[in-house]
């Protein structure tokens, strides 16, 4: 590869990026429904005609921040599993309860930042594009089945019930990460992020009664 096309290249990475972290923004705020691809070029700084060439619809934008928060989220996962490995050597051994919660609450922490895209549950242009997404649904698949280890983990140890699906406990972690109870008590002003998330963890885990259902109050940031 010449030196051009190295230069050429690497503006095109730096233009895809820009395009993505809009894309991100937009729909962590917006949501899909409300996102125009107008105001994705208007927010990465660049004429609509320049990001279809790039990115060729609506859909595939969706797809392309999707890819970027799996990524971070396996990247995530991936930290915990290696701080796991290492506990367990000096015998202080992470449960897999702990790892699933921690994971939780990162997916919690990137919402209430304004980080996690926000799509409809019900869409079937945009559920087809991401289905047909390589890219999207090799990451799901990866990260369903590293957070399955830790559910059967958690199940057979007794932390978990083992009478529960998998699947569904699976589905409940996910469902987190879009969860509208964070941003309505985010904007009432009364609690912080660390109220927050604490709290919905332990809604999680352990539903309105029950060990830690009522943990105390972290104090406001």
């Amino acid at each position: 590869m010449n030196a051009r096309s190295a230069i050429k290249e690497q503006i095109q990475r730096v233009r895809e990026e820009a395009i993505v972290t809009a894309v991100n923004r937009l729909l962590a705020t917006k949501g899909y429904d409300a996102m125009t691809v107008d105001q994705v070029a208007a927010e990465a700084g660049m004429a609509k005609a320049s990001l279809y060439k790039l990115f060729t619809s609506k859909e595939e934008l969706a797809g392309a921040a999707m890819v970027g928060v799996l990524d971070r989220a396996l990247a995530f996962v991936d930290g915990l599993r290696s701080a796991a490995d290492a506990a367990a050597e000096s015998g202080q051994p992470i449960t897999a309860m702990e790892q699933l919660q921690a994971v939780v609450r990162w997916a919690m922490r990137t919402q209430l930042e304004g980080e996690m895209p926000s799509l409809p549950a019900q869409n079937s242009n945009l559920s087809a594009s991401l289905q047909s997404n390589d890219a999207y649904m090799d990451r799901l698949i990866a990260l369903s089945n590293r957070l399955s280890i830790w559910i059967t983990q958690a199940q057979t140890s007794g932390q978990l019930p083992p009478a529960l699906p998998a699947e569904l406990v699976l589905y409940t972690l996910f469902a987190r990460a879009c969860d509208p109870v964070l941003g309505l008590l985010k904007e009432s002003g009364q609690y912080s992020d660390a109220q927050i998330i604490e709290w919905v963890t332990s809604t999680t885990f352990y539903g309105l009664v029950g060990p830690g259902a009522v943990p105390a109050a972290a104090p406001m940031a």
